[in-house]
């Protein structure tokens, strides 16, 4: 068997090493677009901040590890899927044949229509050639305008505050974090920041880039800013624009079920790249966190080399540091219709807490400063656990979380044995 794996991130690692240990005599072959050894690009704040070397950003450190399972390491990128045939074409005209395929090309940063964009100065913060270029400019006390204040924003804002800049944030949407905190969480992590220093500037956006030194950035609001680094963090995009022509199912990314197969036998896809159903939520999600890459890799690796495993679910969380603000996000956070809500909010106290239901059941939540929280919010959260009596209890007094999770979740508990007694 040939099992040939697109995308040298965590899933694709993860997938080889999974498959290698389950089938020890097929052939695996890791294809990955970067002149760089197997890396973790949630290591690349890091690298700015000083914590780490690149070596630090590698996926695994031992000398020779690839070659020692036999996994074949190959630069390239795919253009295209030929499904009847069962093969890869690369971007070189070279092809790869497969028995099993696995998708786990990953995302990359959308691309803004800004005018500019492509000046010297202007960079991405996605790979470890633009840490490199981001490295060089973001001195202590260079003027650094960053757009967008997103998740992935906020953790970059963070690496940049590290090394002393003087720092501007930009962000097209009402509040920071759009698409993981509702209006008084993000308005308290906008304060937060602003408070740290960080000039913030929300429902504004960059309308071009003037290619000066320092660079000239004319905003929305009419303010034009002076530049020595600009940074472009308005979201990111599945990578799955080879497959448009084959018969490979996208919607927002690779649509699988929960053998992480896609609709063509034998391929199947991971990590950012893979739409996945939740079962929390009831429907797909392309969900681009770590964790989920690696559950997702090890089920289409365990299935790929002959053996039986099922995803258990897709995990919506995101937890963020924000200068020393913690924040959680999980589940639908903004609600459900027909649903009811509780929000609690102390702002001198630097605490919020909004929590979501769907009947008796807790469908979604934000907070700030409940850290002691956070693992609560998740098992109920993706548990699905009923409340019961419980629910009016969380209404009338959200702080209450512990108590309810402890009650109901060890309930559940002993009706599921029960049953199987």
């Amino acid at each position: 068997m040939k099992h040939v794996i697109l995308g040298a991130g965590p899933a694709g690692v993860i997938a080889a090493e999974t498959i290698r240990k389950h089938a020890p005599n097929d052939a695996i072959v890791i294809v990955g677009d970067e002149a760089e050894p197997p890396y973790s690009r949630m290591a690349i704040p890091y690298l700015l901040m000083g914590n780490v070397g690149e070596e630090g950003t590698h996926l695994r450190h031992d000398r020779g590890h690839y070659d020692k399972l036999r996994i074949d390491l190959r630069r390239g990128s795919a253009k295209a899927i030929d499904v009847a045939k069962r093969t890869v074409a690369l971007a070189d005209g070279s092809s790869l044949p497969f028995d099993t395929l696995l998708i786990a090309t990953g995302s990359s940063p959308v691309r803004p229509p800004i005018p500019g964009i492509d000046n010297a100065g202007v960079h991405p913060c996605w790979t470890l050639a633009d840490a490199r270029a981001i490295a060089q400019l973001a001195v202590e006390g260079a003027r650094v305008l960053q757009m967008g204040a997103g998740f992935i924003g906020c953790i970059i804002m963070e690496a940049l505050a590290a090394r002393g800049v003087q720092l501007t944030v930009v962000e097209m949407g009402d509040r920071m974090v759009p698409r993981m905190m509702g209006p008084t969480a993000g308005g308290m992590i906008k304060d937060w920041c602003e408070s740290q220093g960080v000039r913030v500037f929300t429902g504004t956006r960059v309308e071009a880039i003037e290619p000066h030194a320092p660079l000239k950035v004319r905003l929305s609001n009419g303010q034009q800013l002076e530049a020595d680094l600009v940074i472009s963090a308005v979201g990111v995009k599945p990578n799955i624009g080879f497959l448009e022509n084959s018969d490979v199912k996208c919607l927002l990314g690779v649509l699988t079920d929960e053998h992480m197969q896609t609709n063509v036998p034998g391929i199947y896809a991971a990590g950012d790249c893979a739409e996945a159903f939740d079962k929390a939520s009831g429907r797909t999600i392309v969900s681009a966190i770590q964790p989920n890459a690696a559950d997702q890799a090890y089920v289409a690796a365990m299935n790929m080399a002959g053996q039986q495993a099922q995803l258990k679910g897709v995990t919506q969380i995101n937890v963020l540091d924000t200068l020393g603000l913690i924040s959680a996000s999980f589940g639908d956070w903004q609600g459900v219709p027909g649903g009811e809500h509780v929000e609690l909010t102390d702002r001198a106290a630097g605490r919020h807490l909004s929590l979501q239901f769907a009947g008796d059941v807790m469908v979604g939540c934000n907070s700030i400063g409940w850290t002691d929280h956070v693992g609560v919010m998740r098992g109920l959260v993706e548990g699905r656990v009923p409340l019961g009596e419980w629910k009016h209890e969380l209404l009338r007094d959200p702080t209450q979380l512990m108590q309810a999770y402890l009650s109901r979740a060890q309930a559940q508990d002993q009706r599921a044995l029960l049953r199987v007694q």
